[in-house]
């Protein structure tokens, strides 16, 4: 065991983006710590698709389920990951990653564990009472299921900070 003086010297870092604001925060607090530790920093984004009904072939149903604006959403969130990636001077790489047949939070799970994550760093809107209910949580999920460390980083429009 270490001292309470030392650092933790994170050089694997997945973040989870989505293109709003907790997961730019999410990002840039990434980038901090890579920048501190020498670390690499993958930015992941999970691309959910609607569930259609369709009474078609196999071949259709795969084409019917790529949805154009949650892949264009999905792009412009990872180009804005590289370009702090280079504005900050930091290793970093990104990944888009289909949520089919698993929720968002499993594959943010399954991505930590094959990239050997050693932080996985995620946004959070910090709802509460029905809202949180109805609308559910991404890394309130992802916390349920994490075999490693995880920030999580509050979005300061909605702590007031």
């Amino acid at each position: 065991m270490g001292t309470a003086r030392e650092v933790m010297m994170y050089k694997q870092i997945l973040v989870a983006i989505d293109g709003s604001r907790s997961g730019r925060r999410a990002l840039d607090e990434a980038v901090k710590i890579a920048k501190a530790t020498g670390g690499h920093v993958q930015a992941l984004c999970v691309v959910q698709h609607p569930a259609r009904l369709a009474d078609v072939g196999a071949a259709y149903a795969e084409e019917l389920s790529h949805d154009p604006n949650a892949n264009n959403a999905a792009t412009l969130a990872l180009d804005e990951a590289k370009t702090v990636f280079a504005q900050a001077g930091v290793s970093g790489s990104t990944r888009a990653a289909d949520a089919v047949g698993e929720d968002i939070a499993g594959v943010i799970y399954r991505i930590a564990a094959e990239d050997d994550a050693e932080l996985v760093v995620m946004g959070t809107r910090g709802l509460s009472g029905m809202k949180r209910l109805l609308l559910g949580s991404v890394a309130e999920a992802f916390l349920r299921i994490a075999d490693r460390p995880v920030m999580l980083v509050r979005n300061a429009e909605e702590t007031g900070a």
